[in-house]
């Protein structure tokens, strides 16, 4: 009897997250729709994928995140979590939720933490950006800005190139921030030097937009925190968070290179 009884209320507890997870109805006005992109391509490796789950987890789960949503004209935004890899995968792992409550906050954190974690293959950051324009499209909502954040460890090598995407994507309005992962791991895999730099030349853009690099594990959450916050509440920052390169000397196609290199390289093996 008393296992049934639990069944019977996680089933209501599940069933309001799908109903709280529905698109906005049309006209609702949103401060914010924002896309939560996360990179599980193989490079990124199980404890760095635990950190960047557990960091969103927990942002959504601040009273500092409630706050800056409770804030903004309308009290209001609309937030989908996102895993890509390679350019034909992207699988949403939360749909579109309105969050205008710490209930709802709540409510999408506890419905991020049931999800698996899950790891592909290949890193197509233009596969996510276009996706993302998609998802936009069936939020009912009217929001003031829309947003895809994207956190990853390395260079688009997969789909079209990212400047296309991301271009496309600008004219239509929409903002693109960038969170690289550049801390060192023990697996002494081939990262992407200045990789903070090939986010804010090759894959960000839209007004206001930023990079927040990571260097160091133990900020994750703290980092995820301030930049959800800093999305929420539409702060443009007039100090660069990092000294830019020169325009055009960052290589937008160094992942699909070095990508080409390999094949190369396994080919010419006995």
């Amino acid at each position: 009897m008393a296992n049934r009884l639990l069944s019977t209320l996680a089933f209501f507890l599940l069933a309001g997250d799908v109903l709280a997870a529905s698109p906005a109805a049309p006209g609702t006005q949103l401060d914010v729709a924002l896309v939560i992109a996360v990179d599980v391509s193989s490079s990124m490796e199980n404890d760095e994928q635990t950190l960047q789950r557990e960091g969103f987890i927990d942002a959504f789960r601040s009273s500092l995140v409630h706050e800056a949503i409770g804030s903004g004209l309308n009290g209001r935004i609309a937030v989908t979590y996102v895993e890509w890899s390679g350019v034909k995968d992207q699988r949403v792992i939360v749909p579109w939720m309105i969050i205008d409550s710490p209930e709802k906050a709540m409510s999408f954190s506890n419905q991020l933490a049931y999800q698996p974690i899950r790891q592909a293959g290949m890193t197509s950051i233009s596969g996510v950006i276009d996706q993302g324009g998609k998802l936009f499209e069936q939020l009912g909502g009217a929001p003031l800005r829309r947003v895809i954040d994207i956190s990853g460890d390395g260079p688009n090598n997969d789909g079209r190139h990212v400047t296309y995407a991301r271009d496309e994507a600008i004219a239509n309005g929409i903002i693109i921030n960038g969170l690289p992962i550049m801390f060192r791991r023990g697996t002494g895999s081939a990262d992407q030097e200045d990789l903070d730099l090939y986010y804010r030349e090759c894959v960000i853009g839209g007004a206001g937009s930023f990079v927040i690099p990571l260097h160091d594990p133990e900020q994750f959450a703290m980092i995820v925190r301030t930049k959800i916050m800093r999305e929420v509440a539409g702060i443009v920052d007039p100090r660069p968070l990092i000294v830019p390169a020169q325009s055009g000397s960052m290589n937008c196609i160094t992942g699909e290179r070095r990508k080409q290199e390999d094949l190369l390289s396994q080919e010419k093996k006995p």
